[in-house]
């Protein structure tokens, strides 16, 4: 019988508990400071939301060393602190438009409900899902499942359009974007399918200008894909989404093969449909106006939320006005499309480039836990759902700062909106589970003694 010998790992589950406990404090303290901001006085469900952040730690933490005693020790208390601020945020908002009175806005009570879901959706992705190599077996019935969420926004009765796109559905008085969910389901389906296809689309065939391009035989995937992004734009009219489904495959296949060439492709396939998007639909034309010259006076009112979201920015400065101290009431939507807005007003230039270091450390940790797993399908599910996050980042900042036109998409973790957050917090489970597979260590053999069967390696494990 052979001896299994382990590498000493290092759980650091210790670590993570700490890092959660300092993270838990600086989200409940920035709440806190918010109505002191606001109204001179601590909150008076202060200690209601402490403990609940506790529970909601206590729960990742039990589930972390429970099933996947090797996870990243970073990732959860980044996102935990992530969500919490994200809720000061809200709750500065809706305390401002409460003082001043010139609009209504999301709850943090409300939002702190959709994270406590998150929550523990997120740890019953952990505890359920043992093996990542398992949701293989979905393949296709994550494509299908997809397909659906994204089609249901057109069916009649329960598909709703905001702001000029149709992604929403409303049941019993409570919307939905099942985009959000959609996602998760072609991650699956783009890694299950790339992982068997790699070495047939990885195959060189004509040189162009330097660059190998594929065979024609293998445009069919490239071009399904295309296909279900223009859809979304013809008709749900939103260039957002269209971009982080068609974006989201192209990089998984460069990912699979290694070759540049697909995200050159992919570049050229979407610009005509982007530049028809700008030139034909009224609410992308707007928005491009905005990005080009939203100060002149003939789009002054126009492009209104772009404008005040930049004095907003401006009023920040270096150390920004104060947590509770910024007018965020006068920007539209400034819990949700314009958050970052908001944070930027009170935290400053300093919070507003600490907060992007956060998103920075968590997409690492995606890619760290891409690289570490030792299969292909792990490996681009990884990948691909830490670029879901990284585009989701750069599209809304970008859109509030005007390095790129705004297209609608929500800032993870901490714009209002269950869906949003709900589903994101789905994916920090997979990415927990997906970091455990990378990080815990591998047995090897004693040499000279015999290969073990399945069983006993599963026992020594």
């Amino acid at each position: 019988m052979a001896t299994i010998v382990s590498y000493t790992a290092r759980p650091r589950r210790t670590l993570q508990a700490l890092l959660l406990v300092f993270a838990a404090a600086i989200g409940v303290g920035a709440y806190a400071l918010v109505h002191l901001g606001r109204h001179d006085a601590v909150p008076e469900n202060l200690m209601t939301y402490g403990i609940a952040t506790a529970v909601c730690v206590l729960i990742l933490q039990i589930a972390v060393v429970w099933r996947a005693p090797y996870a990243d020790p970073v990732l959860l208390p980044t996102v935990t602190l992530l969500n919490l601020l994200g809720i000061a945020m809200i709750e500065t908002v809706y305390q401002a438009n409460a003082i001043y009175g010139s609009r209504t806005s999301a709850s943090a009570d409300r939002q702190m409900l959709w994270a406590a879901l998150g929550v523990l959706l997120c740890a019953g992705v952990i505890l359920l899902l043992r093996d990542h190599r398992n949701l293989r077996r979905y393949t296709w019935i994550s494509a299908v499942t997809g397909a659906v969420l994204l089609l249901l926004p057109l069916a009649p009765g329960i598909g709703s359009a905001r702001n000029g796109s149709r992604i929403w559905i409303t049941i019993a008085g409570n919307s939905f974007q099942p985009a959000e969910l959609a996602k998760i389901a072609f991650a699956v389906f783009f890694a299950g399918y790339l992982v068997s296809r790699r070495d047939t689309l990885a195959l060189a065939g004509p040189k162009v200008l330097g660059i190998h391009l594929p065979r024609w035989s293998d445009f069919g995937p490239i071009l399904v894909a295309w296909g279900l992004a223009m859809a979304i734009l013809v008709f749900q009219t939103d260039l957002g989404t269209s971009l982080m489904f068609f974006g989201l495959f192209v990089v998984m296949l460069y990912v699979a093969t290694d070759r540049l060439s697909w995200l050159i492709i992919g570049a050229v396939m979407f610009l005509p449909p982007a530049v028809f998007a700008a030139t034909q639909m009224g609410h992308v034309r707007r928005r491009l106006t905005c990005w080009l010259d939203p100060l002149s006076r003939e789009n002054f009112s126009a492009c209104e939320q772009l404008n005040q979201g930049l004095f907003g920015l401006a009023n920040g400065g270096l150390t920004g006005a104060g947590l509770g101290e910024g007018r965020p009431d006068v920007v539209p939507h400034a819990e949700s499309d314009f958050i970052f807005a908001t944070f930027a007003e009170e935290l400053g230039m300093v919070g507003a480039f600490a907060l992007l270091l956060l998103y920075l450390v968590l997409v690492q940790r995606a890619v760290r836990a891409a690289v570490g797993i030792s299969d292909g399908f792990g490996t681009l599910l990884a990948g691909g759902l830490g670029f879901v996050m990284a585009l989701q980042v750069f599209v809304v900042v970008g859109g509030v700062t005007r390095v790129i036109p705004l297209t609608g998409l929500t800032l993870p973790f901490l714009a209002a909106g269950g869906s949003s957050l709900v589903c994101n917090w789905i994916i920090v489970g997979l990415l927990v589970r997906l970091s455990d597979a990378a990080r815990r260590p591998a047995a090897r053999q004693v040499p000279g003694t015999t290969t073990p069967n399945r069983r006993e390696q599963e026992v020594t494990a």
